[in-house]
């Protein structure tokens, strides 16, 4: 385990940032391109560690990939290229690796068994493996399913009508995965819109995808043909960069090619409405999704309320908007996020008990926080619980805390920002 040192920040960050690919975006650009007939070719692939999970699994599936930094290539032969693995799928830290490749094996015929880390064996399966099993597929696994090692023996399935009691693209995309090879119409029905990425890249791979409302579909039956895809830069991971330009002194930041999708893009929203100085310019579309550059400076902020539709579009972006209120005058309320007790960790209580060791004044509640501003932090050593987002937030509270901050567990960061530090110290150096 490794600890990284952040200090305060004297002169404010200055210059310009490419923020690394889209992490959800470049789990189903492997996922999909593996499932597809053709060679799919993919650009600005994130080689963080969750992502590395993904092609690692689908080489034990018999799919032959090809990866050099951000550059992918996958050899795709279908869904029936897919072949029984001679052994254990490790999923490692990665959530989406879990849910949407269950999804996938579903419907193979064939045994496999999927594992990951401590963290992946705390987190709950059975939002995935109920709906997966009432279409046909059997998976058992500890808590009768609910938690990994899991084993599939996928087979014949059949479309369900699924009313979702969570908004969350994982669920979804693994019960549209499983519907694309079973007979008949699947359709999810979220209480929220949740991340809309796996039907945009379906889309883009010529899937016919029904949107209603709250309730997406597709028929059985389809098949997936090979594609180019650009992945964006993450917004979860511009998330950091942009609340340290609102909060640190005398800073400017400019960040380039930030996937914009609205669905994500609830960050732009907080920081709005909390009267960041914010703008944001050359809005286009790559690969179906919509991307721009964004520039931020050191802003007077204002508390708000948090909650409704707009937490499931900032859910991963809630540790970071923590540090953010606490630099706001006045009071913020998180409400409605009891998702976050089912993250990497109890994103509740982490966030809580680590910024109050640097001095802010937060309370956890039932299905959130309540962060009363501003507070000036002081230096501590602090933990990121092996959740890189954890790790993240708190480096970013460390740039303005009077003494240096010490973060536990540093190398999470890994996990979807390698070069998370070395971004930090380019900002420093301008």
């Amino acid at each position: 385990m490794s600890t990284a040192i952040v200090n305060h920040i004297q002169v404010g960050l200055k210059g310009s940032v490419q923020i690394p690919g889209d992490k959800s975006i470049s789990h189903r650009a492997v996922m999909f391109g593996a499932i597809a007939n053709g060679t799919t070719t993919v650009e600005g692939f994130l080689p963080g560690e969750d992502c590395l999970s993904t092609i690692a699994c689908f080489r034990k599936l018999g799919v032959t990939i090809e990866q050099e930094g951000e550059k992918v290539t996958i050899e795709g032969k279908g869904w029936d290229g897919l072949k029984e693995p001679t052994d254990i799928l490790d999923v490692g830290n990665s959530g989406t690796t879990t849910r949407l490749m269950l999804g996938i094996l579903a419907t193979r015929p064939f045994h496999s068994v999927v594992i990951g880390d401590d963290s992946i064996a705390k987190r709950p399966m059975a939002r995935v493996t109920e709906p997966l099993r009432s279409m046909g597929s059997t998976i058992d696994g500890r808590d009768h399913g609910n938690f990994t090692p899991l084993s599939i023996r996928g087979g014949a399935t059949k479309g369900i009508a699924f009313q979702s009691k969570v908004a969350s693209a994982q669920v979804k995309s693994a019960i549209l995965l499983a519907g694309l090879q079973s007979e008949g119409t699947t359709s999810v029905s979220e209480p929220a819109l949740s991340r809309d990425h796996t039907e945009r890249m379906l889309e883009a791979y010529g899937v016919e995808v029904k949107r209603d409302g709250l309730t997406v579909s597709v028929e059985g039956g389809q098949t997936l043909k090979a594609q180019h895809i650009v992945v964006p830069g993450d917004i979860s991971s511009a998330a950091f960069f942009l609340v340290a330009g609102a909060i640190v002194p005398n800073s400017e930041i400019t960040l380039t090619n930030v996937g914009m999708n609205p669905t994500r893009s609830g960050i732009i929203d907080v920081l709005q409405q909390m009267g960041a100085n914010l703008s944001i310019q050359n809005e286009r579309m790559a690969g179906g999704e919509p991307i721009a550059d964004i520039t931020i400076s050191t802003s007077d902020l204002t508390g708000i309320e948090i909650g409704g539709d707009l937490i499931p579009r900032l859910i991963d972006e809630i540790p970071v908007i923590a540090v953010l209120a606490s630099q706001a005058k006045g009071r913020t309320i998180i409400r409605d996020a009891e998702e976050l007790k089912v993250k990497e960790t109890n994103r509740i209580d982490t966030v809580v008990s680590e910024l109050k060791k640097l001095g802010a004044n937060i309370e956890a509640t039932e299905d959130g926080m309540v962060i009363e501003g501003r507070s000036s932090l002081n230096g501590a050593t602090v933990s990121s619980y092996g959740d890189h987002r954890i790790g993240m937030a708190m480096a970013i509270a460390g740039l303005i805390a009077s003494e240096e901050v010490k973060i536990e567990r540093s190398e999470a960061i890994a996990v979807s920002y390698p070069s998370f530090f070395n971004h930090i110290e380019t900002l420093q150096s301008k």
